[in-house]
């Protein structure tokens, strides 16, 4: 995983154990996950166990109130994490086979080549952004974008 957003596995699994004690703290038994994959899953349920913690089990294989790791719990996490594994390849499948007949997701660009040509006049003129945006009635983010593409 790259980018800004990217987190290594412990900060991951340390943000979810904080949320785990905010909910406990504030009264309540619920989290929805315990980790992105069978790993993170596996070593918050340990360190919840280790901690005296109970992990009740809403519904599923391993549906019930646990208090120690069990097969059947290693067995759960293993299939959600192949349940997702699944979902994110036949969602990348699917754009793949749309791009390849020619769709493409997203949004439609707000420039055109007519409103592109117009932009990059008026700036060689020497009018403003601002005065660029208004005319051409696209925002001002959309002005920069065009004046400077991405590499």
């Amino acid at each position: 995983m790259t980018g800004r957003f990217a987190q290594s596995s412990a900060s991951r699994i340390a943000a979810q154990r904080h949320r785990c004690r905010r909910y406990w703290g504030a009264g309540k038994n619920a989290v929805d996950r315990l980790g992105r994959n069978l790993l993170e899953g596996l070593i918050v349920l340990n360190d919840l166990f280790q901690r005296g913690f109970a992990v009740k089990v809403l519904e599923g294989i391993a549906a019930g109130e646990h208090t120690e790791r069990s097969l059947i719990l290693d067995l759960a996490l293993a299939l959600a994490e192949d349940r997702r594994r699944d979902i994110v390849k036949k969602t990348k499948n699917g754009l793949d086979s749309a791009r390849a007949r020619g769709r493409v997701g997203g949004r439609r660009p707000v420039v055109d080549d007519d409103k592109r040509r117009v932009i990059l006049a008026r700036r060689a003129e020497g009018q403003s952004i601002r005065q660029i945006a208004a005319a051409v009635k696209v925002s001002v983010g959309v002005v920069h974008k065009t004046l400077n593409p991405a590499p």
